[in-house]
């Protein structure tokens, strides 16, 4: 069985080296869709349900949510985008240093991590970058 929640979250960053537009400091309103699977719970308070959908919310904004919505995301191997997010920091803004390109495919993995990594049996995890553009990552 699988359930899906959604959230939303702003924000902005580059592609730094890109032959196209994304070579430029943009933002993004993200859709991020959290896939779980799981057995159905058997008794209790949450019988019938594979998680709880406000469980998934708690997790989900804390990890997730929180850390990126409103922040500068950028590359901790590149040292323009380095460059740009110390001198957000000096002005107290809020950036958040990925191990990872902040394309789409890579910001679906990292939030996929982020997820296992609290004990979330996320099974697939798709991020929006705009209204027409996704991507996917599913586990193993």
């Amino acid at each position: 069985m699988k359930i899906t929640k959604i959230f939303t979250f702003d924000s902005s960053h580059l592609l730094d080296g890109h032959d196209g537009k994304c070579k430029n400091l943009h933002g993004h309103t993200y859709r991020l869709e959290i896939t779980v699977s799981d057995d159905l719970i058997c008794g209790g308070a949450k019988d019938g349900m594979v998680m709880d959908f406000a469980d998934l919310k708690t997790i989900a904004e804390r990890e997730i949510i929180a850390p990126f919505d409103h922040a500068f995301l950028y590359h901790a191997d590149n040292a323009r985008e380095c460059q740009i997010a110390a001198l957000l920091e000096g002005w107290q803004m809020k950036t958040l240093r990925l191990p990872c390109r902040t394309t789409a495919e890579n910001m679906a993995a990292e939030i996929y991590g982020r997820l296992k990594a609290a004990g979330v049996n996320v099974c697939s995890v798709k991020l929006w970058e705009t209204p027409t553009s996704c991507a996917e990552f599913e586990g193993a």
